[in-house]
């Protein structure tokens, strides 16, 4: 039903974040359930189930952001090259520079593409123009928009297409110089072509980065990642590398959902 990338004898066995009995709560709403997931270094993991399953719930621990959510509770261990991100001597703001986020739908801030790249490493204090232009210029080329922008640098980043702005949002997101990469969706909201270069480009970042994607589609699961991970009804019920998963899965329920009979 899928066509999955073959295994490869060099995918990473090192885990960069490993989340250890997660739990979280919304309230007293128990959203996930002891979910132990290892995302290895320099590889592709991506969350699938289907809608209100957790994916969104579970990405948002692994960089502290239930922090910012009133009545959210986070149980358990996230550790990120083998230290809790949620001791409580560690700074979440230190765990958000390493481990950044790109959202479903893009949201670039009312500024130029130039200020929106350079604004992260403004906030960690580097103020020298050509600094800042160096880096605008790596990130915008990691992010395979360079050549698209590189004589628009300032105009407004609203002005982009849709695809545009979330490559953009990916560059913001690189300028802080991250070792992991979340990504929720991203694509989602973008049209056939555009998701097409996101997914080139995730596959370009995993030789820097280490990535995690919350994902609704499956064909862009099996196309993209290396590892994959199935949640129910907010238990994560099954991981193993990608084409064990789409070609032969362990647990029936997920067996039942790649193949179409729920969700």
């Amino acid at each position: 039903m899928f066509v999955t990338k073959p295994e490869s004898a060099s995918l990473s066995t090192q885990a960069k974040l490993k989340a250890e009995n997660l739990n979280i709560f919304y309230g007293s709403f128990h959203a996930i359930k002891g979910a132990t997931l290892e995302m290895r270094q320099n590889c592709v993991t991506a969350l699938i189930g289907p809608s209100g399953c957790g994916k969104s719930t579970f990405i948002r621990a692994l960089n502290r952001m239930h922090d910012l959510t009133p009545g959210a509770r986070v149980e358990g261990r996230v550790l990120l090259d083998g230290a809790d991100i949620y001791a409580p001597e560690i700074d979440p703001v230190t765990i958000r520079h390493r481990v950044g986020m790109v959202f479903q739908r893009p949201n670039p801030f009312p500024k130029t593409i130039l200020e929106n790249v350079a604004y992260g490493p403004m906030v960690h204090g580097e103020r020298r123009k050509d600094v800042l232009a160096e880096i605008c210029e790596r990130s915008l080329r990691h992010a395979a928009l360079w050549d698209e922008v590189k004589d628009r640098l300032n105009r407004s980043a609203l002005d982009l297409s849709g695809g545009q702005q979330q490559r953009l949002c990916i560059a913001r997101c690189l300028a802080v110089d991250p070792e992991v990469i979340l990504m929720d969706e991203p694509a989602s909201a973008l049209d056939p072509i555009a998701t097409s270069k996101i997914e080139d480009l995730i596959e370009e970042l995993k030789r820097i980065y280490t990535v995690v994607i919350v994902t609704h589609s499956m064909q862009q699961a099996a196309r993209i990642s290396d590892y994959t991970a199935f949640f129910l009804l907010g238990d994560m019920i099954e991981t193993d590398t990608t084409s064990s998963i789409f070609t032969k899965p362990r647990d029936k329920r997920t067996e039942d959902y790649i193949t179409g009979r729920f969700g």
